[in-house]
């Protein structure tokens, strides 16, 4: 007797080729967290708020929710190893982001960057494609940080958007004294309620085994980079290596929130970075955009 047709298999979820941990802390001198973190592959932020404990959670979560809504969008196409994600489509999300934070203060048009109520800034990364290969769009606004981590050590992406930062490029002073500058929590650029804003932009080649590193400045004021590298590189799982670090960060009670996203991306064994042929010298995997992308 002939047997039953099998039922049609389900088809498998896609593997993710990201592992990440996510975690945010008041630090345990502030009365309130005004961080906000995401890590929904293929997009992962860090947001820091600004403007008082009330308008600077609802600034951060405003970053968040924005940033939230382009990792279901890009879910929804089916982003999977990396679908292309262009700086067009991160801008609109911070676009979005100054929208909400308006429209929860009530405000019909921006504010003067003298007078803005809130705001928040931004670092943040997205597993994309450019030129068939699979690459980081990293982006941010303010003085929260993207770092990328590997066997070769800890290399610092993103450029402040600081009163301390333009004091350390004009040569006025170094690294170790921004660290205790009176001016060091003075940023430049927040997305907010006053002028609309425009992230700077990094595109790096994505190799397996790259660990990016996203934080507040709760972070880099409690350790410094050596430490940082050493706790990324001690052998942990992106969830774990994320709570030692903001355990070592909040040991003795952290001056400011803490919040800190590790990624770490795994491709299948029959997966290369590479997943097209190769380009002919038509793409260099170290080039970055402009750090300032022009609409």
């Amino acid at each position: 007797m002939p047997s039953e047709p099998a039922e049609p298999a389900e088809p498998a979820e896609p593997s993710l080729p990201t592992r990440y941990g996510a975690v945010t802390d008041t630090g345990g001198r502030r009365a309130a967290n005004e961080d906000a973190v995401l890590a929904r592959h293929p997009v992962f932020c860090v947001a820091d708020g600004m403007g008082g404990h009330a308008r600077g959670a609802m600034a951060s979560g405003a970053v968040v929710a924005a940033f939230g809504d382009l990792a279901d969008r890009l879910a929804d196409d089916g982003a999977g190893l990396g679908g292309e994600v262009s700086p067009e489509q991160v801008h609109e999300a911070v676009v979005d982001a100054q929208a909400r934070i308006r429209a929860e203060l009530g405000l019909s048009a921006p504010e003067s960057e003298a007078e803005m109520t809130a705001g928040s800034t931004l670092a943040g990364v997205v597993l994309t494609r450019a030129d068939d290969r699979l690459c980081w769009l990293a982006f941010n606004v303010g003085d929260s940080r993207i770092y990328r981590w590997s066997g070769a050590g800890l290399r610092r992406i993103s450029v402040d958007h600081s009163v301390v930062q333009e004091l350390i490029d004009a040569g006025e002073i170094d690294e170790e004294q921004a660290r205790t500058h009176p001016m060091r929590n003075m940023i430049t650029r927040a997305v907010g309620s006053g002028v609309d804003v425009t992230p700077d932009f990094w595109l790096l080649a994505a190799t397996s085994g790259d660990r990016i590193l996203l934080c507040s400045d709760g972070l880099v004021n409690e350790l410094d980079e050596a430490e940082i590298a050493a706790t990324l590189g001690d052998g942990d799982d992106a969830e774990a290596a994320a709570r030692r670090l903001l355990a070592r960060a909040t040991a003795h009670g952290a001056r400011d929130n803490v919040s800190v996203v590790v990624v770490d991306l795994e491709l299948p064994g029959d997966v290369d970075e590479v997943t097209a042929p190769r380009l002919a010298g038509a793409y260099d995997p170290e080039d970055t955009m402009p750090r300032e992308y022009a609409r």
